[in-house]
């Protein structure tokens, strides 16, 4: 099933779907060091979601990825490795940039994919650092995307 739209906003309720996608990737890639203790996710997506942060997707099975943004700040975008491939994370994207005349984020310089994939939805890598933009203490890559002159939000 392919979902092309943003479900809206996230409510505690989501938060076990959400982070069933976090985990899939951050507890599953054997070079990404565990940052934070099962429970500390939990507390930190707690307070994304009250905050008004985290907009979601879904798919048949749930809730199937998530973005968090703070302004033009993109703290977080995760999708479940069981809707990989069907547009979530592309439509989390235009979803914020719905909103914004510009994004950032920082991706860690080893996830080659999630760059390929920033840059496929207009993000341009602006500034390495040696673990700046990242709990894990990685080397990473700040992204910024402008919306193009002349067009409308």
């Amino acid at each position: 099933m392919s979902v092309q739209s943003v479900t809206g906003d996230a409510t505690l309720r989501h938060m076990p779907g959400c982070l069933a996608a976090l985990w899939a990737f951050s507890r599953r890639t054997p070079w990404l060091p565990r940052a934070r203790a099962w429970w500390e996710d939990t507390l930190l997506m707690a307070r994304l979601v009250r905050r008004g942060w985290v907009r979601f997707v879904r798919d048949a099975h749930g809730t199937a990825g998530f973005l968090a943004r703070d302004g033009a700040r993109i703290h977080a975008l995760y999708v479940h490795p069981r809707a990989r491939g069907q547009g979530l994370g592309r439509a989390l994207l235009e979803d914020a940039k719905a909103g914004a005349d510009r994004l950032e984020l920082w991706v860690v310089h080893a996830n080659a994919s999630a760059r390929r994939f920033y840059a496929a939805q207009g993000f341009e890598e602006v500034l390495c650092s040696q673990g700046l933009g990242n709990d894990e203490n990685l080397p990473d890559v700040l992204m910024v995307w402008h919306r193009p002159q002349g067009q409308m939000p």
